[in-house]
């Protein structure tokens, strides 16, 4: 199903992207549907992948070694930061070609969910159609994105300790802060800000009990 935006997303601008489960439901339950999830954006931040991904994961089992990153075409998007969690996922991305983020958002949730519903054996959209978008319009700005993308498992409890948050393998935080040996993330634009990893990993801390507090509220609100 491909993502149309009424109003165009603007090439080299930043944007904070999210979207949902469908009647928020779980759609990263485990460690292979997470690891799925990871290796479809990796795969379709890319104008032109010679194959599609399950034809590409396929090729890699068998241990065929054909298709090479370099035959890709330029990319669509760099991503800043992602989380994924179990019901919602949050991307901070730079369209880098004209449509690149709405084709990214179609082939990464046309794909995933292709894969979840074979697996589940189920029928149907996953997410909701429209992905949420913010326009980032200052470095204030990104810098508070970039936090509240990182802290979301805290927030929300899917961990429970700042370390747990740290060695948490579905968010881009690992690799801001260097405990992952995978990159796909353009962290150069807000890693310039800090002098050092420990400087941004303070940056991140400063606000997590303030964050989790106001996830608390909102539940509450909710509820």
């Amino acid at each position: 199903m491909p993502y149309f935006r009424k109003v165009p997303l603007i090439t080299n601008e930043i944007y904070h992207v999210f979207n949902r489960g469908i009647d928020g439901r779980i759609t990263f339950s485990n460690q292979r549907e997470f690891i799925r999830a990871y290796q479809v954006i990796k795969y379709y931040r890319f104008s032109s992948p010679p194959v599609n991904f399950s034809k590409f994961i396929k090729a890699r089992i068998e241990g065929v070694e054909k298709y090479n990153e370099a035959s890709w075409g330029e990319k669509l998007v760099s991503i800043m930061c992602y989380c994924f969690m179990p019901n919602h996922f949050h991307f901070l991305l730079r369209q880098e070609t004209a449509g690149g983020i709405s084709k990214f958002l179609s082939q990464f949730l046309n794909s995933y969910t292709r894969y979840f519903n074979i697996k589940n054996e189920r029928v149907g959209p996953l997410f909701l159609n429209d992905f949420k978008n913010v326009l980032v319009e200052s470095e204030e700005q990104l810098l508070h994105l970039s936090r509240y993308i990182h802290l979301n498992p805290y927030s929300s409890k899917v961990v429970e300790s700042l370390e747990d948050l740290y060695r948490y393998e579905w968010s881009s935080l690992t690799e801001y802060l260097g405990g992952s040996e995978d990159y796909i993330c353009n962290k150069d634009t807000i890693m310039s800000l800090f002098k050092t990893k420990e400087s941004y990993k303070k940056f991140i801390l400063d606000r997590a009990d303030y964050q989790r507090e106001l996830k608390q509220i909102e539940n509450l609100l909710i509820d």
